[in-house]
């Protein structure tokens, strides 16, 4: 099981234990005082200075190069602080199932890219074409590069380091299920769509996080997510940008319509994503879903880890 498997003869519980406190003191700190310094600032207008002083390349590596650092960096914490293979914080199975990342990456690739082109059509007042060649293809090199890495990171964090290290000192499942959700949805509170659209696109952040966690602990593995994730903030990136949005691209549409948090925040989090849920438990057969999901920790035997 994926969080079982953390129990090696390598694990040491007092010294991990100082680790993830350190991890999640820290992280807990910067989330807030991320918080507490947007305050005072309209996060929208700071991005729109740094794009007129940068160009919206520029300052898109300067917004995405420090998580993506933060993901080599959790995974050499993880490797040689904790003495934990890559692979057990990724997948319960024998080997990572690169077969699952691209499925959902070309899943989830493929709605976001249908409904922007529907929505797009259904309301072209809503968008301008923004494709200019040059700008579009210099983007997509850097995105190609840095957004898999920063979405990654966010995975390995809650999905993985912390979702397993909870779950170890809590014998729990449903603890690391919903503080990892909850926490991962609360990163995101100072994104200039919240102060555009208020508190209530935090359904769609927590439920999101939730998502995540939920086909995460179904499917043994890490590999759903990641490609979920890469494809959200990748595609997503490259089809539409609007002067609102924490990403501002290079992209092939705008939005230049005025946000509001309605329907739209409603219905991927209670109507698409239990679709896709739906899709994944048939392709990947699941099964035992209060175990997986409510139950305690399965007593494992006790082996060494192979890295």
């Amino acid at each position: 099981m994926y969080i079982e498997q953390l129990k090696t003869k390598n694990y040491n519980y007092t010294t991990h234990l100082i680790l993830y406190l350190l991890v999640v003191v820290g992280f807990t700190l910067l989330m807030l005082l991320n918080y507490l310094t947007t305050q005072d600032m309209n996060t929208e207008d700071v991005i729109h200075q740094m794009i007129e002083q940068f160009g919206s390349n520029v300052t898109f590596v300067m917004m995405v190069l420090p998580l993506s650092l933060f993901c080599l960096g959790l995974l050499f914490w993880v490797k040689f602080l904790h003495g934990q293979s890559l692979r057990s914080l990724t997948t319960a199975r024998q080997k990572v199932d690169w077969s699952r990342i691209f499925f959902a990456f070309t899943l989830w690739g493929s709605v976001t890219a249908i409904l922007t082109v529907a929505a797009y059509y259904a309301s072209p007042e809503n968008f301008v074409v923004n494709f200019e060649p040059g700008a579009f293809f210099s983007f997509l090199i850097l995105a190609i590069i840095l957004i898999p890495l920063q979405t990654s990171f966010e995975e390995f964090l809650f999905r993985g380091y912390l979702m397993q290290g909870i779950g170890i000192f809590s014998n729990s499942r449903i603890i690391p299920f919903v503080i990892t959700s909850v926490l991962f949805g609360l990163m995101h509170i100072a994104n200039p769509e919240v102060g555009k659209m208020g508190m209530t696109i935090m359904i769609y952040y927590i439920g999101t996080g939730f998502f995540l966690g939920l086909i995460t602990l179904m499917d043994d593995g890490l590999e759903l997510a990641l490609g979920f994730h890469a494809a959200n903030n990748l595609v997503g990136a490259l089809l539409v940008t609007a002067d609102w949005t924490a990403f501002q691209t290079n992209s092939v549409f705008k939005d230049i319509s005025e946000p509001s948090a309605g329907f739209d925040v409603v219905l991927p989090v209670f109507i698409v994503f239990p679709i896709l849920i739906f899709i994944f438990a048939r392709k990947y057969k699941w099964t035992n879903w209060n175990q997986k999901l409510f139950g305690k920790l399965q007593p494992t035997e006790v082996t060494e880890e192979i890295l």
